[in-house]
């Protein structure tokens, strides 16, 4: 299971279906009509993330998002809603999106909110690499990543901070005593680094060490 999540949803039909998608990818998902309803469920659910679909509501979700931040214990709230109908940025709520937006930004909204799970998760600064679903989440954004990839960032995120030669890398990914032609590494620190960095020509994280191999800064 992905997370639990509190959805509070209403009538309207032009809200797009986001639940369907969220069950599909593996969120427990219940949902209530109004924050009354949410108050009731949420001490015997405790969800990881509530989610206000205001747009599905016809209203800016500004009150609603007020009484549950009351009686919710801290739980992060995400607000959906039209762009019409907000009117004022003094929301309290982690995360505001405002439609239309994809599926796959709110989940990402959603995986940025909930608690790392440290039993398939592994935690180095700001990089979270997630070993059983092979995802990295760096500053907000997350990537899915090949097996190969998660070895590779793995092992740089077991030394933060220390050069570990092109040649150790090479024959631990590929389990090889062959290290003659390494180019195959350089690629895949280059996909590594689109994956975690906001500018990978200009990396701040995985950075190279001419001619002896690659650090992790965090």
């Amino acid at each position: 299971m992905e997370a639990k999540i509190l959805w509070i949803q209403g009538s309207r039909a032009d809200s797009p279906d986001f639940i369907t998608v969220l069950r599909n990818k593996g969120f427990e998902i219940e949902t209530v009509p109004s924050a009354k309803a949410a108050q009731e469920r949420a001490a015997a659910l405790n969800p990881d993330v509530v989610i206000v679909n205001a747009a599905s509501l016809a209203t800016s979700g500004k009150r609603i998002c007020h009484t549950l931040s009351l009686h919710l214990n801290g739980k992060p709230l995400i607000l959906i809603n039209q762009p019409e109908l907000m009117t004022s940025n003094d929301i309290e709520a982690k995360v505001v999106l405002i439609l239309p937006f994809t599926a796959r930004k709110l989940i990402n909204r959603i995986r940025a909110l909930i608690p790392v799970n440290s039993k398939r998760s592994f935690k180095v600064g700001e990089i979270t690499l997630d070993k059983e679903r092979n995802l990295v989440r760096c500053e907000g954004r997350e990537q899915s990543l090949t097996p190969r990839l998660v070895r590779l960032l793995h092992i740089l995120m077991q030394h933060p901070g220390e050069v570990i030669e092109r040649e150790r890398l090479f024959s631990t990914i590929w389990e090889t005593d062959y290290t003659g032609d390494t180019r195959t590494l350089d690629v895949h620190i280059s996909w590594l680094r689109k994956a975690i960095e906001s500018d990978p020509r200009s990396p701040k994280y995985l950075k190279t060490i001419r001619g002896i191999g690659y650090r992790l800064d965090i």
